[in-house]
């Protein structure tokens, strides 16, 4: 089994490098030419998925549309795979102070009454857990966000603290883990 994931494409809000957690917003056209492009690879060189699994977001609908399409496969979404609550830091800049220290104190919510890392962890691992379950022989495309990317990163490999803090997955990036 295969599970692949990726982060959406590219919003306003990521080019001006603004802390995007709950708030839905769209891509932007660089975004949806990513999402194209990211579709044109999984149908070339991934034709393999059987199944994909997308935030419920816009930003990740959208780029989930354009594999759907190119796989033919229609997608289903879960609520496990909305990005992080970043509480009060949400539409600040990512230089925030306090804003890398607050994501490192993994058994504390984020500032503001989002979630802590834990949190975050219980609901991606849940989720990566039953998709192992209920389908083993399958290969699944998780269509998902940068914070959540980084959680499934640790699923798949050990990471420090400061491999955690550095983690950065680049919009429509591609990446995968085997089970």
């Amino acid at each position: 089994m295969k599970i692949y994931f990726t982060r959406h494409g590219e919003t306003e809000w990521n080019s001006r490098n603004i802390i995007c957690g709950r708030t839905d917003i769209e891509l932007s056209v660089k975004g949806h030419l990513q999402a194209k492009a990211l579709a044109d690879r999984l149908s070339a060189e991934h034709n393999d998925i059987d199944m994909i699994v997308c935030s419920p977001m816009k930003r990740a609908r959208d780029t989930a549309g354009y594999a759907a399409a190119a796989l033919g496969i229609e997608p289903v979404y879960d609520d496990r795979l909305r990005e992080w609550d970043y509480g009060s830091f949400e539409g600040k800049p990512r230089d925030t102070e306090g804003f890398l220290e607050n994501k490192l104190e993994f058994g504390c919510r984020m500032a503001g009454g989002g979630e802590s890392v834990f949190d975050l962890v219980n609901r991606v691992y849940g989720l990566i857990d039953e998709l192992c379950e209920k389908y083993p022989d399958k290969n699944i495309l998780l269509v998902c966000h940068g914070g959540v990317c980084r959680v499934i990163e640790t699923y798949f490999r050990d990471m420090t603290r400061e491999e955690f803090a550095n983690f950065f997955m680049g919009n429509c990036e591609l990446k995968w883990g085997e089970k």
